[in-house]
């Protein structure tokens, strides 16, 4: 078996910086006018509650985007950082010679993801397929494992969160002009309550 140089490990690989921005930009995009449009149609649930969940659902995304894998001469771990609740910390870790095989499903989407299938066969773990540096990963796979990894491919390609930030870039726009006319439109109502206080008096 073929192992890298002694410099190439350990390793630790990040989930890819675009994937993290589009995903987070998406999110926000999303999720930004809810307590302003809440404000406006006096909905039930007070806005604050609004910026409560956003920020929960960020800091919760967040975490999901800060999984780390980290490779050695052992074996293959994917953690999450200390602050992350450890309910939530749903890693694992493999040592080489406990994977058997890499198996592909297709997505509904029509993708493919793979798993190790470890000698046992009683268990399968997702290859982190978003990660920077995901070539350089499956290099070390492959060189670790002896398991061809050519034809191993991201889940998605990097054109195509680009072109995603760009609609979530887009969306906040909308956004920004949505929020501009909710809180004009509350400033009007205010104001004729003030008036028509005034002329009660």
């Amino acid at each position: 078996m073929n192992h890298p140089l002694p410099n190439d490990l350990p390793t630790t690989f990040r989930i890819s910086p675009l994937v993290r921005l589009t995903l987070l930009t998406l999110y926000l995009a999303l999720t930004l006018p809810l307590p302003f449009l809440s404000q406006v149609t006096a909905a039930p649930v007070p806005a604050q509650w609004f910026w409560v969940a956003i920020g929960f659902g960020f800091l919760l995304l967040y975490g999901v985007l800060s999984e780390r894998v980290q490779v050695d001469v052992q074996g293959i771990e994917v953690s999450y950082p200390r602050w992350w609740p450890d309910p939530c910390r749903r890693g694992w870790s493999l040592a080489w010679h406990d994977i058997a095989e890499l198996k592909s499903r297709t997505t509904g989407q029509g993708g493919l993801v793979y798993y190790f299938v470890t000698t046992t066969r009683d268990r399968a773990y997702l290859l982190p397929m978003r990660v920077a540096g995901f070539a350089r990963l499956t290099r070390i796979v492959q060189a670790q494992t002896a398991i061809d990894m050519q034809d191993v491919r991201p889940l998605s390609q990097p054109w195509m969160y680009a072109i995603l930030l760009g609609c979530a870039g887009l969306l906040l726009l909308v956004d920004a002009w949505a929020i501009a006319t909710a809180l004009s439109a509350s400033d009007r109502v205010a104001f004729s309550l003030l008036a028509g206080r005034a002329l009660l008096d």
